[in-house]
């Protein structure tokens, strides 16, 4: 049987993206992880590690259902459960789940085939005594049984209390298995860099539109529809956020958006967080509407001085703790301890999902470092609140591990300070873009204060 190619799986794509060798390496990677671990078998109920293992996808509106699991036996091939529909169309368009030695379609209903019909709890929705968990824990041991497996560990990286319950009431030891999906995804193949890239592009093009839209007037929710819009019609699958902050909103950071207008003088920033085919952006920029504060401008100079200092580290055998050795301590920028400016001076992985392996964090990279190694593909944000205390700048950078160092795939420019919006003329000439929203301050010997 032929692959089938729908949607953007097309003759283009084909040639950037072999999405069959996509499929086989990604679960080579996870089988090789598997062996060197200390379970039998791998149990997901995660939506992110199911594709990862069976490259099958449903609609991001199962992202957070836990419904749909999938198995992967040592020695064996994965083995998903999914809505019936779901899975007979699996059936017919996803043949690397087909492991029948023949066509009959009555042997796939048998369960010989990798794509069965099988749900799981619907997070308690259904009643407690309708046997839906002992059904799902059958399922699993009789697929255990059949490779000798079923008094080996399982390892399971997420699942509901009544799933654990009758798992254990078979007889199945589970133990934590997200470390081995984890460490299997921490190095990204050829294919999947060049999706993650993609990704990163479609966010270029977004932050030239917000460029060219940011003015007084506009409203932060409206960014985030323009930006929405912008992806989908890009081909996005789903834009999972956009924070859009501004104003007295930027310190402290609320990671939300909300009705606020714009107005002149404003700081601005933005995290663009979406996917496209699977894989996805965690990627921020800072702008100024119409003008920045002199505070502003050094606000965003020290975050950026963070950020290259960060980015000069990375390379294959440096580790988490040399980079964030460079970021400064959370008393430095206003906070009682690492754990409560958290994600502020931060990096992490990128894949299927956000914040993978590596993690870079001054809460546990310092005593817990991660050795870089090429492939990797991670996110490096910082921060810096500005000194008149109500701004703050916000610049993240998307890397990819190389050889001899990292290439940076976040382009939109963010090297310096950039000012949105219409530009203003007075009969001096034009109006400066480094100025105080208070006019009345410009005035005062010396300028902006």
């Amino acid at each position: 049987m032929g692959t089938a190619t729908f949607g953007l799986n097309v003759v283009d794509w084909e040639n950037r993206v072999d999405m069959d060798r996509l499929r086989r390496e990604r679960l080579a990677r996870l089988k090789r992880q598997l062996d060197e671990s200390s379970v039998g078998a791998l149990l997901t109920f995660d939506f992110h590690n199911i594709r990862y293992m069976t490259a099958t996808h449903i609609g991001t509106w199962a992202m957070d259902k836990l419904i749909r699991f999938a198995l992967l036996p040592r020695g064996g091939e994965p083995v998903l459960w999914d809505f019936g529909s779901a899975a007979r169309h699996h059936q017919l368009y996803a043949p690397w789940l087909d492991y029948r030695t023949g066509d009959d379609v009555a042997e796939a209903a048998r369960g010989t085939s990798g794509a069965r019909a099988g749900i799981s709890v619907l997070r308690g929705a259904f009643h407690p005594d309708s046997g839906v968990a002992e059904a799902v824990a059958q399922k699993i041991y009789e697929e255990l049984e059949r490779y000798g497996l079923h008094t080996s560990p399982v390892g399971v990286d997420v699942l509901e209390m009544p799933i654990l319950n009758a798992l254990r009431a078979k007889g199945i030891e589970v133990v934590d298995g997200q470390q081995v999906f984890l460490e299997a995804r921490r190095i990204k193949t050829p294919d999947e860099i060049t999706l993650l890239t993609t990704a990163a592009s479609m966010v270029d093009a977004a932050y030239d539109d917000l460029y060219g839209f940011l003015r007084p007037g506009v409203r932060e929710n409206e960014t985030v529809g323009l930006v929405a819009k912008r992806l989908y019609d890009l081909g996005s699958e789903h834009v999972e956020g956009v924070n859009a902050i501004s104003g007295e909103r930027c310190s402290p950071h609320p990671h939300v958006f909300s009705d606020r207008l714009l107005r002149p003088g404003d700081p601005a920033f933005f995290d663009i967080l979406h996917s496209f085919m699977g894989y996805r952006t965690c990627y921020y920029r800072t702008f100024a509407v119409g003008s920045a504060s002199r505070a502003q401008v050094d606000a965003y100079k020290r975050c950026r001085e963070y950020m290259d200092r960060a980015i000069e580290l990375v390379k294959p055998g440096a580790t988490t703790a040399d980079i964030v050795s460079v970021w400064p301590t959370a008393q430095e920028f206003g906070f009682a301890d690492e754990e409560a400016a958290f994600a502020l001076q931060y990096g992490h992985g990128l894949g299927l999902s956000i914040w993978e392996k590596p993690i870079f964090s001054r809460l546990v990279s310092l005593d817990h470092p991660e050795v870089l190694e090429e492939g990797m593909v991670f996110a490096l944000e910082t921060y810096w609140p500005s000194a008149d205390g109500v701004g703050a700048a916000r610049i993240e950078e998307e890397l990819v591990v190389t050889a001899d160092g990292a290439e940076v795939i976040t382009k939109f420019p963010a090297e310096e300070l950039l000012v949105a919006g219409q530009r203003y003329y007075t009969t001096a000439g034009a109006l400066p873009t480094q100025r105080h929203a208070q006019s009345h301050v410009n005035n005062r010997v010396g300028g902006d204060a």
